[in-house]
């Protein structure tokens, strides 16, 4: 099993790459292989519309001058999605909507590769916004019947410079618990045993922006 995770940021190692590391860790802790994608930063397109898609039926994008046809094969037989952006005007990363819109207009076209997967967001920000561009990754998600486990709070962690969000001691938190149970509820999918194994709950971190 699989779960391959989709960073959006153009800064690879950024804040929204120790998020999805966080959540990574838990998941191979778990014998469940992980994957980070990196987009953010590439020459995507958005898509046009044209339909074409959905005529030929045959996987791919008509547009083939970027590297979304490349990926799609890989993330299309994933157990399981990742979704991670940075916070831009309390929306996600330009980049990360043009290969998001067209990678699921593929999936929709071709039979809905991701129905009944497990899948989930997480976004990086400095301070607000958070929520607003984490329920539009979650759009995604919902539309295409994907299995969306929850953690201890909402999948926002916060910092400005690179690596800072690993201070936000409550938002890494909520990314291991959110691994823990991503991997719980792709066993609990694919038919193995894993109600003997629930994670543990853990005691709630909080920390404050004033201290």
């Amino acid at each position: 099993m699989k779960i391959i995770a989709i960073n959006g940021s153009p800064r690879d190692n950024g804040n929204t790459f120790c998020a999805l590391t966080e959540v990574g860790k838990a998941i191979t802790a778990e014998g469940i292989d992980f994957e980070i994608i990196q987009i953010g930063g590439k020459d995507i397109k958005g898509c046009v519309g044209c339909g074409q898609c959905f005529k030929n039926k045959n996987g791919k994008c008509a547009i083939d001058t970027d590297i979304l046809n490349e990926l799609l094969p890989k993330i299309k037989e994933a157990d399981g999605l990742v979704l991670g952006s940075p916070v831009y005007y309390s929306g996600i990363a330009g980049t990360m909507k043009c290969f998001l819109d067209r990678m699921f207009y593929v999936s929709d076209s071709n039979g809905n590769w991701f129905r009944h997967k497990v899948g989930a967001s997480v976004v990086a920000v400095r301070r607000s916004g958070g929520t607003m561009a984490f329920n539009s990754l979650n759009h995604y998600l919902y539309i295409t019947e994907m299995i969306i486990p929850a953690s201890r709070y909402w999948n926002v962690v916060h910092g400005a410079k690179g690596g800072e969000a690993l201070q936000d001691e409550e938002g890494m938190q909520t990314m291991r618990v959110l691994g823990k149970n991503l991997a719980w509820l792709l066993k609990s999918t694919n038919n193995i045993d894993a109600k003997t194994t629930e994670p543990e709950q853990e005691a709630k971190v909080k920390t404050n922006f004033i201290r």
